[in-house]
């Protein structure tokens, strides 16, 4: 089958990116398959973070692609539709996590559905962060696909409200697994200065007001010393009212807190989850997490809120904790429970290493190539 996927590669950095990477390389070793990049993924104005581009030092693989498409240039829109199809691709892919995208993706898979068939893979169809515009692009964005691949079933449940009898397939999100290797917990404490011997709490990815960091620092601030609380990843819009939250702290409590306010590379994402106990995901509203992914791959359990997919994928899984609501008591309840019994965790990672065998990329790809030749 060849294979057209439209989205962002290399030089463009985070987890669509290396999303897109695993999805290429995997459908690769059966299939002909070609990426079309982003010329442009954002104006720079409207990116929230310091970059979207790979840094040195985050030594992320870099992939052929074809950069095409401007989002924000709607003549770019006619020649990539133009240039995938001189390509006569039998399957447009494309991903989707957020209605931004929804006019320059929308387009182009409206031009080439009658000509191959057209898959997206849906990260949220109603985003965390809401417009009044937003259900309206996503519908135009919608109309362009024969069919759709969700990774929660919160996700699967808003395609339906959105789009009654749309056909989809939900297949869970694989690991991630080109982090490398674990490393001794003495050697990631020592690389981040941490202190040695404590019980560490990781909040990992980018900080976002839906993921909660503030409920987690709440419910870290009634912790007794032998709690650390690790925060890793880069402001999307202002850091203050978390620095606020960790400077009104008294001193003792906030000597425990480790901030790296900062993308973190591919190459450091290791050191971070082998210093971990438990990642923790206090999240207000999310459909699948990459972070749990992630977590999967190094073996660490996760305590996360009661909502979207992560109810069902850590706690069916009996891969960590839930708690029923993001509040900082449930938070602080589901980190006592996890660390009174040294059980739970042993339970967990035994749950996470048989997961491990079934979120494979092959899988996934197998079972989404398998659904387009039912469309």
């Amino acid at each position: 089958m060849k294979i057209a996927i439209l989205s962002c590669f290399h030089p463009y950095r985070g987890g669509i990116s290396q999303f897109n990477t695993a999805i290429l390389t995997e459908l690769g070793r059966s299939h002909d398959v070609k990426a079309f990049n982003f010329k442009r993924q954002y104006p720079e104005f409207l990116f929230p973070g310091k970059t979207q581009y790979v840094t040195e030092d985050d030594e992320a693989a870099a992939v052929e692609s074809t950069p095409v498409l401007d989002t924000a240039n709607p003549l770019t829109y006619i020649k990539t539709a133009r240039t995938i199809a001189e390509w006569n691709p039998d399957l447009l892919l494309t991903r989707y996590w957020m209605p931004y995208f929804a006019p320059s993706l929308g387009y182009v898979a409206r031009r080439l559905k009658g000509r191959c068939k057209t898959v997206a893979v849906l990260d949220n169809v109603i985003p965390h962060e809401r417009h009044f515009f937003d259900t309206a692009l996503t519908r135009y964005f919608l109309g362009g696909f024969r069919g759709f691949i969700t990774m929660s079933g919160s996700v699967s449940r808003e395609l339906a409200e959105i789009r009654p009898g749309a056909v989809f397939r939900m297949l869970p999100h694989p690991l991630y697994s080109h982090f490398g290797e674990k490393l001794s917990r003495e050697e990631a404490e020592k690389s981040l200065g941490l202190a040695p011997g404590k019980k560490n709490i990781l909040f990992f990815g980018l900080i976002r007001k839906y993921k909660g960091l503030d409920i987690l620092i709440k419910a870290f601030a009634r912790l007794p010393e032998d709690f650390q609380l690790i925060i890793a990843g880069e402001p999307y819009g202002s850091f203050e009212p978390y620095a606020g939250l960790i400077d009104g702290l008294p001193p003792e409590t906030r000597e425990r807190v480790k901030i790296f306010p900062e993308y973190i590379p591919d190459s450091r994402v290791k050191v971070f989850f082998s210093a971990a106990d438990v990642t923790v995901l206090p999240y207000r509203s999310a459909t699948q997490s990459g972070i749990s992914s992630i977590s999967y791959h190094f073996e660490v359990p996760m305590i996360v809120t009661d909502t979207g997919g992560l109810k069902s994928a850590v706690g069916d899984g009996g891969t960590g904790i839930v708690v029923d609501a993001p509040e900082p008591d449930a938070v602080l309840g589901g980190i006592r429970k996890y660390f009174s019994d040294p059980a739970i965790r042993e339970s967990c990672v035994l749950c996470i290493r048989k997961e491990k065998e079934r979120l494979s990329w092959s899988r996934f790809c197998s079972e989404l190539t398998e659904f387009a030749d039912t469309l």
